[in-house]
């Protein structure tokens, strides 16, 4: 069972031999073995691809199960004599695997030494989480109604800018100076520019709509916060995403205390029942973590 799950995740014979340290015979035989045993064929081999069929695509999401339950049962009976270990496999969309997963995990592993993390990274209106041990997703992606989903952080989306452009072309003190400013806007893929949506926190969220024209669109954060780190102009980016940039000075706040929304991170799990104690350990570490990113920078954050 496990040398098909490698030989799957790994998308090959050969990989799944080098990554098991087994000879590739030994590895085709023993995936003929489980097929022969089932009576099912579980992949389709050619000479280019390889790939589930629908009885193996069901056996596989068994498999997951079983294996990382039996991984659980070892580590909770070897919990006195060994530390925590074992793989972790997190799914998330870009900007949150760069922004959020990769700094935690830094951290993580260092009091975790033996944990291996694997990151997936994909940005899909319908993630694959029964295949992840956890996945780190903006709360607008549909998931299944079994799905546990825990709030990882409440953010919002603030106004920034680096301080060479306010620089150059002053800080605006009113939504309404954004008309005269270089903006640079995220667009939504298949849906046309409208106007800038800006609440006021301090005044029961007053709504203010302008049509700010922008001088740089795209569908991708991080181009967007590149561009406004180059001097390229303002734009609305979230506050936890920025704190770093915010403290070591290469951004600054501007048009506090408008946002343009509120924005929430879910760590989403298959299922609590036999969630491995790593995976807990590491969406606990994430959560805190997360939280401890926008701390220091004068902000009233609500937290779930």
């Amino acid at each position: 069972m496990r040398v098909f799950q490698q030989v799957v995740d790994e998308g090959g014979f050969a990989a799944a031999a080098r990554k098991m340290d087994l000879a590739p015979a030994v590895v085709t035989r023993l995936v003929s073995d489980l097929e022969e045993h089932l009576g099912v064929r579980l992949l389709q081999r050619t000479t280019r691809r390889l790939s589930l069929t629908q009885s193996g695509e069901r056996y596989l999401e068994r498999v997951r199960t079983i294996l990382s339950e039996i991984d659980d049962a070892d580590a909770m009976v070897q919990a006195e004599t060994r530390e925590m270990s074992g793989r972790v496999r997190v799914l998330a969309p870009p900007v949150a695997a760069t922004h959020t997963l990769a700094p935690a995990i830094i951290g993580f592993q260092k009091l975790h030494p033996s944990v291996f993390v694997d990151v997936h990274v994909e940005d899909s209106p319908d993630p694959a989480v029964h295949d992840h041990d956890l996945a780190v997703l903006n709360s607008t992606v549909h998931i299944d109604p079994d799905v546990i989903a825990r709030p990882v952080i409440l953010s919002q989306a603030v106004f920034c800018a680096a301080p060479a452009y306010l620089g150059q072309h002053g800080e605006p003190r009113t939504p309404e100076d954004l008309l005269r400013h270089r903006c640079l806007r995220l667009r939504t893929p298949g849906v046309r520019l409208g106007p800038m949506r800006l609440l006021d926190p301090t005044q029961q969220d007053r709504l203010l709509e302008l049509d700010v024209p922008a001088v740089m669109t795209a569908n991708h954060t991080d181009t967007l916060l590149r561009a406004t780190l180059e001097g390229g102009g303002i734009s609305s980016q979230p506050i936890d995403l920025l704190a770093p940039l915010l403290k070591a000075g290469l951004l600054q706040r501007v048009l506090a205390p408008w946002i343009t929304a509120r924005l929430t991170l879910i760590a989403a799990l298959p299922s609590r029942k036999y969630m491995p104690a790593r995976t807990r350990a590491f969406m606990d570490y994430l959560i805190e973590h997360s939280r401890r990113t926008v701390e220091g920078l004068g902000l009233d954050m609500p937290q779930p």
